[in-house]
């Protein structure tokens, strides 16, 4: 019995080795195709952004006033959202405001938007 003990292991350290030395060699030949897909995603990720900006841009309407209302509050979040959140004229959980519909404050809002729930102001 020890026999096959040491020549199940034996075979074990082969198999692992045979694995490696295959990685190796895979890692040798997909270099160059690897980054090129890296580089095609990268590209197809920024077109999608740039669709999702275009859409929000056309859907709100462009120029006139929106309702932002906090929901959530800065707690136990980023000072990053909570300076925004300051910046966008919201001081506490609840705090309504009524802002220019302009790039700078759709910044904003795309910065904080799970804190927050944006209405179109009718004039």
């Amino acid at each position: 019995m020890p026999e096959k003990a040491k020549s199940g292991k034996a075979a074990a350290s082969r198999t692992k080795s045979a694995k490696k030395a295959t990685k190796k060699t895979t890692k040798k030949t997909t270099g160059k195709s690897a980054s090129k897909k890296a580089t095609t995603r990268k590209s197809t990720k920024a077109t999608k952004a740039k669709k999702t900006t275009e859409r929000t841009r056309t859907a709100a309407g462009g120029t006139g006033k929106v309702r932002v209302r906090q929901v959530r509050s800065g707690i136990g979040h980023a000072e990053t959202y909570r300076r925004t959140l300051r910046a966008l004229g919201l001081k506490h959980h609840q705090d309504e405001v009524v802002l220019p519909d302009n790039a700078s404050v759709r910044g904003m809002v795309f910065k904080v938007r799970h804190l927050i729930r944006v209405t179109s102001e009718e004039a």
